[in-house]
């Protein structure tokens, strides 16, 4: 059993397997989508956890169950008579009977300068994850789609003091204004050219004409876009979707490419950590059932030889 991807949802899938005593290779590139932020928030008993320190201890209890760990970035795989290959970048190959894909989504933020360096500090998105944290600051919404004025109200129960930079975003309907002006959420027509920082800290952002807004958290939508090799090579692409990109599979994690399966961001854009382990989980019992009844359909067809 190979697993792609050494994310929440690739850990828990490789420990659930090696507690069912299979043989498992993780491969992790090393680099987590979370890894800019400063603590993963909504996981019980993990709460404010660093990511760095959540995948030491993820990766320690892969090999306590005996799971293998190779750190490297996966460039191809293929599928040839009921085993998958795949090749890393350094030339290695690994076979399996099965592989299952977290690699999880890459967030496309949007091009404004200085927001990239600020990502998952200061410039944040989803309110579950970083909400409390900012609550009561100077809050200001970079509208990229018409999801952006939901954003504003959403934002709103964390801080009074939003404001909403429509930038991409197209202009409030009048219920939409209506709701902005009830829940006094500001409405800035101007598009953002630049984030300003100061020591290190946010501080506002700059807009076309060259007057600077202050604001302490900014929050973006970005495009959720799934890491999907090496699924292509084997015949699995993305799917776009309004939010981006996603890798299609049925609700267990079962993709239409045979011997291959999909667990967390990149089959589900909206996962959190917690959520994606608990895929990870899910995903892997699944497949443990399905190598259990290929495992006697084996055993069936070579009683059969034996007999007959």
């Amino acid at each position: 059993m190979i697993v792609i991807g050494g994310g929440p949802a690739g850990m828990s899938a490789a420990v659930a397997l090696g507690r069912a005593l299979r043989t498992v290779l993780l491969v992790d590139a090393g680099t987590p989508r979370n890894a800019p932020a400063d603590g993963i928030h909504n996981y019980l008993t993990r709460d404010n956890i660093t990511p760095a320190d959540f995948r030491t201890a993820g990766r320690s209890e892969v090999t306590h169950y005996g799971g293998e760990l190779v750190d490297g970035t996966v460039a191809s795989a293929s599928s040839s008579e009921g085993s998958l290959t795949v090749t890393l970048e350094d030339g290695q190959t690994f076979t399996a009977r099965r592989l299952l894909v977290t690699t999880g989504l890459t967030d496309e933020l949007p091009s404004i300068p200085g927001l990239r360096e600020r990502w998952g500090h200061d410039v944040i998105h989803c309110p579950y994850c970083h909400g409390y944290e900012a609550r009561g600051q100077a809050i200001g919404i970079i509208g990229s789609s018409p999801m952006s004025l939901h954003q504003a109200l959403m934002w709103r129960q964390w801080s009074d003091n939003v404001t909403l930079f429509l930038h991409e975003a197209p202009a409030p309907d009048p219920t939409q204004a209506e709701q902005l002006a009830a829940r006094g959420i500001k409405v800035v027509t101007d598009k953002v050219t630049e984030v300003v920082v100061k020591n290190n800290t946010l501080t506002g952002v700059r807009l076309e004409d060259g007057t600077v807004i202050d604001r302490e958290v900014l929050v973006v939508a970005p495009r959720f876009m799934a890491n999907a090799e090496p699924l292509p090579s084997l015949g699995l692409t993305a799917t776009e979707n309004d939010f981006g990109s996603v890798v299609v599979a049925e609700p267990n994690g079962k993709t239409s490419v045979p011997g291959v399966w999909v667990a967390g961001n990149v089959s589900d854009q909206m996962a959190q950590v917690v959520s994606s382990a608990s895929a990870g989980l899910l995903v892997a019992a699944q497949l443990n059932a399905d190598l259990i009844q290929e495992d006697a359909n084996l055993a069936v067809a070579a009683h059969q030889a034996t007999t007959n």
